[in-house]
């Protein structure tokens, strides 16, 4: 009988002798840290995520698009960069990072498959040893709650928003928007879901696993479509049309109505904490900060650069730590959109000539040229 586990098993082990354990010898980092099977774990993770998003989601977008765009220029950027850190970047991230952090602090032992943790959900019930995928579906629970108020504390703090808007700051959000974001603003989120993840008892099989279907979610989440799950289902997890809610450019006459959304996996949390929107028509997507806006005028390298400058701008500063939402000025220092008239957020530079498709609402409107 074919046996999944044995089969991934045997590709890790694969993997790691006859690519990652060369490639380490290469660059001479071979015994600096970590297992080279986490590696090769990370790159089989990796693969099978860039597989969906390639053959899955993206022809979603062709088939049932929320926005029509004359091309898909400013896509590129983000399919790149997504490449780059399912298949690069993250997997020795795992290796130089995360499982050392996880070995420091007491993670899971490889012999014994227990966790140092007091905390660990199976030290207070037992019982979840012999269910281990309830025992999955409460830590995800878990990770995902905390992944919310992650979020929120992303938008509310600005030097975090300095460079969390890197992500929000595409005017053509796709399948490939997800991995779009600062390094350091990911080095940030994982270590802080790495901690919880320690702290509750996931072991870094579980935790990899976690991400993927989170990064997955995500991905879908992030399509150009207009896919939704309907009246009921809606409510309980987060849909294209709920998350592009999120990522919709600001509304001058209705200045906090962007401030929605902000589940990964589960909507049930902005339902419970009064976070949720619904019922809106699809918006075009993208930030209305000329600042911030002008990461679409760059490349990898550009983005990183702009959203550092941002990030140096604000930590520097008390209103850098001061809970509220900012753009940018002068020396990039944070200033209190509440200070502002947004109205001069409005018609600032051309964006992609593109139709928001919204399925069922209000027919189809043109997006304005927005910054």
């Amino acid at each position: 009988m074919f046996d999944l586990s044995q089969w991934w098993a045997h590709g890790v082990s694969w993997l790691s002798s006859h690519a990652v354990v060369p490639f380490l010898d290469v660059l001479h980092l071979d015994g600096l840290a970590g297992d080279p099977d986490d590696i090769a774990a990370s790159l089989m993770i990796a693969a099978l995520q860039v597989g969906i998003i390639g053959f899955l989601f993206r022809p979603l977008e062709t088939w049932f698009p929320a926005e029509k765009w004359a091309d898909r220029r400013l896509t590129l950027v983000d399919r790149n960069y997504t490449l780059l850190m399912l298949l690069g970047i993250f997997p020795l991230f795992t290796y130089l990072v995360l499982t050392p952090f996880s070995h420091l602090f007491g993670g899971a032992d490889s012999t014994t498959s227990s966790t140092g943790s007091p905390l660990a959900l199976t030290h207070w019930v037992p019982w979840f040893n012999q269910h281990p995928f309830v025992l999955f579906g409460v830590y995800y629970v878990i990770y995902d709650f905390v992944y919310y108020w992650m979020h929120r504390t992303q938008h509310a703090i600005p030097w975090w928003w300095a460079l969390h808007s890197m992500h929000h700051s595409t005017r053509q959000m796709s399948c490939w928007t997800n991995d779009r974001g600062s390094l350091v603003d990911g080095f940030i989120q994982s270590m802080l879901l790495a901690v919880v993840g320690l702290v509750i008892g996931v072991d870094p099989d579980e935790f990899a696993w976690l991400m993927l279907l989170g990064e997955l979610v995500q991905n879908f989440s992030h399509t150009n479509t207009r896919i939704g799950f309907g009246r009921v289902f809606e409510r309980v997890f987060v849909d294209p049309k709920f998350h592009r809610l999120h990522h919709m450019l600001v509304d001058p006459e209705r200045p906090t109505l962007h401030n929605c959304n902000y589940g990964q996996v589960f909507s049930i949390w902005d339902v419970l904490f009064g976070t949720s929107l619904y019922g809106e028509p699809l918006r075009p997507t993208g930030v209305g900060d000329p600042v911030v806006d002008a990461d679409n005028d760059h490349g990898l390298v550009g983005l990183h650069w702009a959203a550092l400058k941002r990030f140096w701008g604000a930590v520097r500063c008390i209103e850098g730590w001061t809970p509220r939402e900012v753009a940018f000025g002068e020396g990039y220092r944070p200033i209190p959109v509440s200070q502002l008239d947004l109205h001069i957020f409005e018609h600032k530079s051309p964006a992609p000539v593109a139709t928001v498709a919204d399925a069922g609402q209000t027919g189809n409107a043109t997006s304005a040229e927005v910054a």
